[in-house]
Order: C-alpha cells, then sequence, then structure tokens
C-alpha cells in the first residue's frame, strides 16, 4: 500500500468522523468569535486530516463539550472577551490604571481588531480579569501610586501588549499541531520574512514553511493596505530578545523536521531517451533521401558541400544542382 493511499485513506476517515469548524460551532451553539477564541484557548481541540489541511472538529470532541460543567452558559462565560472600559469595570479601577497594567504587560491581551478607524482594540479574558483582581498579591497595583520602575517604563514609552498577544498566539499555535514542520510554520509566521530567509537556505523548505503558515487575521487588510500593514506590525516580533527566542526554537523545530522527513521537492524530469538509428531500426534508407541531407562523412558517392568561392569566381555561375537531381546528373555523365 502506497504511502498516498494511506494519507488518502486517512483523510477519508477523519471526513467521516469529524466535521468542519463552521458546523461545529452551529452545533454547540457558539458565535463565530466564541468558536475561533476556544479553539485558540485549548478549550475546543481540533484534528487535521492531512499536513496543511484544515483543520476540523471530531464528534466526540463536540460531545465532550457539550457534556462540560456548566455548557452553554458557564462554558461560555469562560471564554468571555472584553474590551478595556469593560475590563476596568470588573476589577473596579479606572480605564486609565487598567490601561497602564496592560501596556507594562500584567494582563495579556487574548485578541484583537480594528475598528473602523483602523485603532486597535485589545480584548482580554474577562475569567483572568477576575482572578487577577482577587488575587491579594496584586493589591498593591490596584489602587495607590503605581511603583516606580513601572512609572518609568510607561514614561519611556513601554507597551507589551503586542509583545505578550504573540507569546501567547505562538503558544496557541504549537498546540493545535503535533506535525514538525506545521509547529516550525507557526514559529516562523511571526518572524519577519527576512530572518526566516536567514534561517532556512533552502528554498524548497522556505516554500514549504510558508505554505502552512496560518493566516494571522488575513480578513481584515490585505498586506499592501494600511490595515494590513498595521496587522501586520503587531503580528511581527520586534523585540531582540523576542526574535532571539522564536529563531532558536525555528531553528530547533527545523532539525526535528528534516528529521520526519524532508520538505517536497518538484520530481526531477527523466533523461531525455535518444532517437534510435533509423538504418539499424528499419534497415537501410532509400539512395535518394541519403543524398538530401548532409553527410557528416562523404563517400565517393556523395560529395561534401562546396566551400564558399571568393564572389569574382562565382559571379555568374549557374547554382550548381543539389540532392536527387545532382546524384540523376552524375549518374547520366
Amino acid at each position: 500500500m502506497t504511502g498516498h493511499t494511506i494519507t488518502q485513506e486517512a483523510a477519508d476517515t477523519a471526513a467521516r468522523t469529524s466535521v468542519t469548524q463552521s458546523r461545529a460551532a452551529r452545533e454547540l451553539g457558539l458565535k463565530r468569535g466564541e468558536f475561533e477564541l476556544a479553539v485558540m484557548l485549548g478549550r475546543i481541540r481540533t484534528v487535521s486530516d492531512t499536513v496543511g489541511g484544515r483543520r476540523r472538529v471530531t464528534r466526540e470532541e463536540i460531545e465532550r463539550v457539550r457534556a462540560g460543567e456548566g455548557f452553554p452558559e458557564a462554558w461560555v462565560e469562560r471564554i468571555r472577551a472584553v474590551g478595556t472600559t469593560e475590563g476596568a469595570a470588573l476589577m473596579d479601577i479606572s480605564t486609565a490604571r487598567f490601561t497602564r497594567l496592560t501596556r507594562a504587560g500584567f494582563v495579556t491581551p487574548v485578541k484583537f481588531y480594528l475598528n473602523r478607524y483602523r485603532a486597535v482594540v485589545w480584548l482580554y479574558l474577562a475569567e483572568e480579569l477576575r482572578q487577577f483582581a482577587e488575587a491579594e498579591a496584586n493589591s498593591g497595583l490596584l489602587t495607590g501610586r503605581a511603583p516606580g520602575t513601572i512609572r518609568a517604563q510607561l514614561e519611556a514609552g513601554v507597551d507589551l501588549r503586542a509583545r505578550n498577544w504573540r507569546g501567547r498566539h505562538a503558544g496557541a499555535l504549537l498546540r493545535q499541531s503535533d506535525d514538525p514542520w506545521e509547529r516550525a510554520a507557526a514559529v516562523a509566521s511571526l518572524l519577519d520574512p527576512a530572518q526566516i530567509a536567514e534561517i532556512i537556505k533552502d528554498p524548497y523548505e522556505r516554500a514549504y514553511v510558508r505554505r502552512l503558515m496560518p493566516e494571522l487575521f488575513g480578513g481584515q487588510g490585505a498586506p499592501d493596505t494600511p490595515a494590513g500593514r498595521i496587522i501586520q506590525k503587531i503580528t511581527t516580533a520586534d523585540d531582540p530578545d523576542e526574535i532571539r527566542w522564536l529563531r532558536a526554537n525555528l531553528t530547533i523545530g527545523l532539525s526535528q523536521a528534516r528529521g520526519e522527513r524532508p520538505a517536497p521537492r518538484p520530481e526531477s524530469k527523466p533523461a531525455p531517451v535518444p532517437a534510435p538509428d533509423h538504418e539499424s531500426a528499419s534497415g537501410p534508407r532509400p539512395r535518394a533521401e541519403l543524398d538530401t541531407e548532409p553527410s557528416a562523412h562523404p563517400g565517393p558517392d556523395h560529395e561534401a558541400p562546396p566551400t564558399a568561392l571568393p564572389e569574382q569566381e562565382t559571379r555568374g555561375r549557374a547554382p550548381e544542382p543539389r540532392g536527387l537531381l545532382k546524384w540523376m546528373r552524375r549518374r547520366g555523365a
């Protein structure tokens, strides 16, 4: 049984025992954003029928989620995402203090989107905000003056929201696949193309990794649009420590992927088969046919083509017969 047959059988089996993500969301009664967030958080597990294929949800997983404690109301509440105003209200602090805490990295965004003014709107898990506010160790951050180190960082323009989101998103992508090439592509998706080219020298490996990269908010704007450039800036690592971490993980991931299987390459074309010798295959050709082609080794009955004559010697001479006509004239002589 060939590898292609095995892969096709596995894909057919997965299709029979699983459904698309959109159908799974409908069967669970979840909105699209709720479902995508649940998958990102690992609350709903997905599978892939083929490497690089669209991820699906098994029937068994749908039943597991339905049977979960508090589903659907309490379950949905645990994945509810809120913005700055609602988040500040949950923590019983001002929106200004809430923003300072998020910029300083105390609270990590779970997702973001661009509003109609192309401003970045960060969203946070309501469950995590409540846990942060209830922790006794964080009471000093919710009231009174912020520590001097935090004030200095904020005054210097530090904003860790994008970096913390990338770290969280990288972890979510790595949890979704066990395939080493897909995992390497997940890490590479957060690096600048120039960084990827430095690490992945082989063009076929680079093309394969690029093909397996997950789409990061592709529906919110093409790369060459203002919205697309904002998204690209958020989803591309820019901190030196973060870049070093991603490069190291990509290098390790590539080593593991190469040990698993090589990246696909175009099949080499077979060498052209030389045409069989006509005379040996079908017997000697007619004499007339032979005389119509130049001979590499002219014999006594076949003269070599004449060399070019000076203009004064050739002027006024009739064209010399060639081929069959020339042969007939020599026979007549």
